[in-house]
């Protein structure tokens, strides 16, 4: 029997069930080693000679294998088919040749397989080959270059910017792009302009609309009617002229199918369509591979497999009819270069799943088979045929012409099962539908309207958008759009409101820092020339270590220059770089910098302890003057980063500050000898402008005590939560309608909501379980199905093992189950064993000696 490895226990499974009996599938958990998160894990004085190290969660998994290539000498690495999965193969050989683990006479190969199908993966095993140490090296350079960026970058962001967190090679690019976006948006100064547009019907009766297009003989461009005045002469010129159509022209025109997905487009469509962030997106894709429904959802690639083509055009034959299916199959072509192009696009196993035909109970997954289905048999089906219309109109005298267009579909052709949706939409005059006209119509004037219009700003990023725009400027791959996006925003340097990207002010300063002391590195023609040598590497082109070496050799310099900088140098850099944002001219001849509050002091941007930025005075202490950062007129709404005093109660200072989860006040100030002062977060239904001194103060007064409870003499407690005014009794809580009854609130009528809670959840009773599967094969013990806040999952003692979301509890079998437990206990096992070790110690002299000699055995290990 041969050992197979793959990456998850899910694809193990499958794998499993399709290689049978005479293969040991076993998982790696991903990434077996790692670089430690420390300095000298990659050091550029000796070759760029990288230090790895098997992860504390990966060791139990490398035993595994290794035990099992004791029985079984053979290895076959069927990792994913990409950079990532050449890599972890290359990791588990070398991981497993240092335990001695595969012998000389070990035979090792490589497989891999598109899709997680019997076929897939059985033709796979017939065709095996050695690890591609071109794609480990690609992979070993990116490696590097981020933690060269990541280890010697953040550690000059921590000391030169306060409050900044992480710097990243591709990470902070993609930053960028948000905040230069939202930079345009800020500085961006509307320009009014006016159309007219008539109604207007044929001599039959039937209405349309026109737009006016020349006025006294002259084209009209978007400006010409720059005001209400101008525009009500056009009117008057439109209606005291009779109108009638000079020229009605049909051209006949082809829309075409887009492409089948790679991983990019995905993330954008599920984005558009379903609002998912390209995290979730990645997260479903994973599953429905694993479940082999889909093919690898990573990959730069959007040709089709010829028999997954022919299957496309055979199902849109019997569901749709022939009409729909083109003469010649619709072959695509990549416009990157990149070593991963070779891998198939993102589509269905078989094309004859349709998404009807499938019980897929999870709704993120059911949403995107359903898309990645549609939009694959879409891509192979007929184009959609159109005619385009346009009715030129013009006055007898040629002084005012409008004009007038519109669209038929004579053949909805792939629009009937799928359209690409747009990240901004924009509603196209082309798409009405226009009455029958003939030219030398007369044509009657319903209404002429003027309509006034204002330039809009360029949109804020969603994450479709975004990651369409770094694949449009080459930065970064698909496979790591995902990681990115949610990066920046786990790092506070960027929120999402309404699926917009919105940058936070920590995301701000650290693009201005970069810009000014890094700008090479966060530019986006350097950062996407980096990432075609990086797929050089992989195409054997270039050799790795010199990537590294001309990479390392400037940024070292830049790293130091930087490093010379004071604080207070880099805050006055910042300050100039955002001069014309922060202090933009009012008046001419007045400095935008002199503080209005003292009349003397200068404004400047300062940091934050929290790590967000404000604007203050230079004459502070004595000035307290203080804006939010941004541009001026921002600051009615803010509360401002010191606070604002709201009084004293005795000694104590009452203060509105603004935090993370919204506005609270705060008793005191933070001291090391009082780090935690009391806080009572703002209730919603307050409003901050009426926010008094006595009302902070009664906030702050909570939790508020009601009395003893008359069964057990445990206080009843009245208080404000996150989930609005409540009631306390020792762990049992209970909503209570009004916020005021918190302060009301007496001993019978809390008593009575407790006990009505109580009744209601059951406090005291066991949770009965969904169902029981019997006792524990090996271990005893009930092991039964619960169903609990976040899900259904399998219970066995103190064990929770979640059930995969794929699986509905009714058909959890006790081997699952237990295979489910066996995967979350292991560490509570080991913590049991362990206990057992110092009493066997008393009674055994030989114990200590062997324990130094196992660790003895492990210490050369850690060097890995």
């Amino acid at each position: 029997m041969a050992v197979v490895v793959v990456e998850s226990p899910a694809k193990a499974k499958t794998i499993n069930k399709y290689l049978g009996p005479g293969f040991t599938v076993l998982a790696s958990y991903g990434h077996v080693r790692d670089l430690p998160p420390k300095d000298g894990s990659v050091d550029p004085e000796n070759e760029f000679e990288m230090l790895w190290e098997v992860g504390a969660a990966s060791k139990k998994h490398v035993k595994a294998i290794a035990d099992a290539l004791k029985d079984d000498n053979e290895l076959i690495l069927a990792t994913d088919p990409d950079r990532e999965g050449e890599a972890i193969s290359w990791h588990l050989q070398e991981t497993l040749t240092k335990r001695r683990a595969i012998k000389k006479d070990t035979p090792v190969s490589r497989v891999v397989f598109n899709a997680i199908t019997k076929t897939a993966v059985t033709e796979a095993m017939k065709n095996p080959r050695q690890v591609d140490m071109e794609l480990v090296e690609a992979y070993l350079a990116r490696r590097a270059l981020d933690y060269l960026v990541g280890f010697k970058l953040s550690p000059v962001l921590w000391r030169r910017l306060p409050g900044a967190k992480s710097a990243g090679r591709v990470q902070s690019v993609c930053l960028r792009l948000i905040v230069d976006r939202e930079m345009e948006i800020e500085a961006f100064n509307p320009r009014e302009y006016w159309t007219v547009g008539a109604s207007l019907s044929t001599p039959r009766g039937q209405q349309f609309d026109a737009r006016l297009t020349s006025l006294s003989g002259k084209r009209l461009d978007k400006f010409d009617l720059a005001n209400e005045t101008e525009a009500e002469l056009a009117v008057q010129a439109v209606r005291s002229r009779d109108m009638t159509a000079t020229s009605v022209e049909a051209k006949p025109a082809n829309r075409n199918p887009s492409a089948p997905f790679m991983t990019s487009t995905l993330q954008q469509e599920a984005s558009r369509k379903f609002g998912m962030g390209a995290r979730q997106t990645m997260s479903a894709a994973q599953r429905l591979y694993e479940a082999g429904l889909i093919t690898y959802m990573r990959t730069d690639g959007i040709d089709m497999a010829p028999e997954a083509v022919q299957a496309a055009r055979a199902v849109i034959g019997e569901r749709y009819g022939v009409q729909y299916v083109p003469e010649q199959p619709r072959l695509y072509k990549n416009k990157a270069k990149n070593a991963q192009e070779a891998h198939e696009c993102i589509r269905p196993t078989e094309m004859g799943q349709a998404p009807d035909s499938l019980s897929i109970s999870d709704a993120d997954q059911k949403k995107l088979y359903d898309l990645i289905w549609k939009r694959t048999v879409a891509s192979q089906m007929a184009a959609a045929r159109l005619e385009r219309t346009t009715v030129e109109i013009e006055s007898s005298d040629g002084q005012v012409g409008l004009r007038a267009t519109g669209q038929v579909m004579l053949f909805d052709g792939f629009m009937r099962v799928y359209e690409e949706g747009r990240d901004d939409t924009v509603v196209d005059e082309d798409d009405k539908r226009l009455p029958q006209i003939s030219a030398a119509d007369p044509l009657a004037k319903k209404s002429v309207t003027p309509e006034q219009h204002h330039t809009q700003p360029p949109p804020r990023y969603t994450e479709a958008s975004l990651v369409k725009r770094m694949e449009e400027l080459g930065i970064g791959r698909p496979s790591t759009y995902a990681s990115v996006v949610t990066t920046i925003q786990d790092r506070d340097y960027v929120r999402k409101e309404k699926n917009r990207l919105i940058p936070e002010d920590k995301g701000r300063l650290v693009t201005v820092f970069l810009s000014s002391f890094f700008r090479q590195y966060v530019g986006y023609e350097f950062t996407a020339n980096l990432e075609n040598e990086l797929d050089d590497v992989s195409a054997g082109d270039r050799e790795y270590r010199t990537v590294l070496s001309r990479f390392w050799k400037d940024f070292k310099v830049a790293i130091d220059e930087a490093m010379d900088q004071s604080i207070t140098e880099v805050l006055e850099k910042i300050n100039d770089v955002l001069e014309p944002h922060l202090f933009p001219m009012e008046e001419p001849g007045v400095d935008p910098r002199v503080c209005k509050s003292c009349g003397n002091g200068r404004l400047s941007m300062r940091t934050a302890r929290s790590g967000g930025a404000f604007i203050g005075c230079s004459n502070y202490p004595e000035c307290r003057f203080t804006r939010p950062f941004g541009p001026p007129g921002t600051e009615s709404s803010a509360i401002g980063p010191d606070g604002q005093l709201l009084g004293h109660d005795g000694a104590d200072p009452i203060s509105l500050r603004d935090g993370r989860y919204g506005p609270y006040v705060q008793r005191g100030t933070v001291t090391e000898e009082n780090p935690k002062p009391p806080r009572m977060s703002i209730p919603k239904s307050w409003s901050l402008d009426e926010l008094t001194f006595e009302k902070a103060v009664q906030l702050l007064s909570l939790p508020r005590e009601i009395g003893p409870h008359p069964e057990d003499g445990v206080m009843i407690e009245s208080s404000i939560g996150r989930f609005g005014p409540y009631v306390k009794h020792g762990t049992l809580y209970a909503n209570i309608g009004d916020i005021d009854e918190v302060w009301s609130i007496g001993m019978n009528r809390a008593v009575e909501e407790l006990a009505k809670k109580a009744a209601r959840s059951g406090r005291g009773a066991a949770a009965k379980p969904l169902h029981e599967l019997g006792e524990h094969p090996s271990e005893g013990g009930p092991v039964n199905v619960m169903d609990g806040r976040y899900g259904p999952y399998v219970k066995w003692g103190k064990v929770n093992a979640t059930i995969p979301k794929e699986i509905e509890p009714a058909q959890v079998t006790m081997e699952l189950a237990v295979d489910l437990i066996a995967q979350k206990a292991p560490a509570k096992k080991k913590k049991a064993a362990a206990k057992k070790k110092p009493a066997t110690k008393k009674t055994t002299a030989k114990k200590p000696t062997t324990k130094k000699s196992a660790a003895a055995k492990k210490a050369p290990a850690k060097k890995d």
